[in-house]
């Protein structure tokens, strides 16, 4: 009879309210742990996590603008200086002040003053209001009387000196009215070789030349171009190429003339034989 009662008695117990470990610790319990583990929803990721990342690649953009706009900061060339600044007529300071700073480097003090040429030697300059032919009108009056007694050959009365062959070809024509009936011969390269040039000169009397500092120079090596006769020599100053540069600006001219000045140019000047004019 005690058996039975104590098999009933285990029987009748309610399972939900067993306090015993087995009860607490089943693996039914377990299980729903896992379960609500396993079903929790992932956070999705808001978009303002996403901004970094985007701003993160718009950032070499802009560095790219950044250094363009260092770039376009570059120094302004000559031609952006001359283009604001206003024409000036040349001056015989300007030619003296480019010879000293020419030979400051090679020559001593006492040589530099050697090269200063006496105001007398220049002829007045052009004020940009004249035209090549009435600005050689003004400085030589007596242009036929000369023209008249000139017999050497190998030999001009008045020597033009510009920068390029175009230019020369430009200033023979715009002189007509000056030359008259003068004998005018071209002193540039392009197309004319040196050969031809001091057969030229042998064969007549010539009056007026029109050229560029480097043929002359080279026809006066050669001995086909004699300086002694010479009376008059004019620079082509003021004008501007399409660089607004003027034949003195351009680094390789600049040397071809002072070379051409200290072939006889300089010491014909100072025995007042002959002048400097600035067109």
């Amino acid at each position: 009879m005690a058996d039975d009662l104590g098999d009933e008695w285990w029987e009748n117990q309610p399972t939900g309210t067993d306090s015993s470990p087995e009860a607490s610790d089943g693996e039914g319990g377990g299980d729903t742990e896992v379960m609500q583990q396993e079903t929790v929803p992932v956070p999705v990721p808001s978009e303002e996590t996403k901004q970094p990342k985007e701003c993160f690649l718009i950032q070499p953009k802009e560095r790219k603008e950044n250094t363009t706009k260092t770039r376009k900061r570059r120094k302004k060339k000559i031609t952006d200086v001359l283009a604001k600044s206003e024409p000036k007529p040349g001056l015989p300071e300007d030619l003296q002040k480019l010879m000293k700073d020419y030979y400051s480097s090679r020559r001593s003090v006492i040589e530099l003053e050697e090269l200063n040429l006496p105001d007398s030697c220049f002829l007045k300059a052009n004020d940009l209001t004249h035209s090549l032919s009435s600005y050689l009108k003004e400085i030589c009056p007596k242009w036929v009387k000369l023209r008249k007694n000139h017999s050497e050959k190998k030999s001009v009365l008045m020597l033009i000196v510009c920068s390029s062959a175009i230019r020369a070809l430009e200033l023979i024509r715009s002189m007509t009215a000056f030359r008259g009936d003068s004998k005018v011969i071209k002193l540039f390269a392009k197309h004319i070789k040196v050969q031809e040039q001091v057969k030229l000169l042998e064969k007549r009397v010539v009056h007026l030349g029109v050229g560029t500092p480097g043929r002359i120079k080279e026809l006066v090596k050669q001995g086909g171009f004699n300086l002694n006769p010479l009376k008059f020599l004019v620079f082509d100053w003021n004008w501007r190429d399409q660089k607004l540069r003027r034949m003195m600006d351009i680094p390789e001219i600049r040397k071809e003339v002072f070379e051409l000045l200290e072939m006889g140019v300089l010491s014909l000047c100072k025995s007042e034989s002959l002048k400097l004019g600035l067109f």
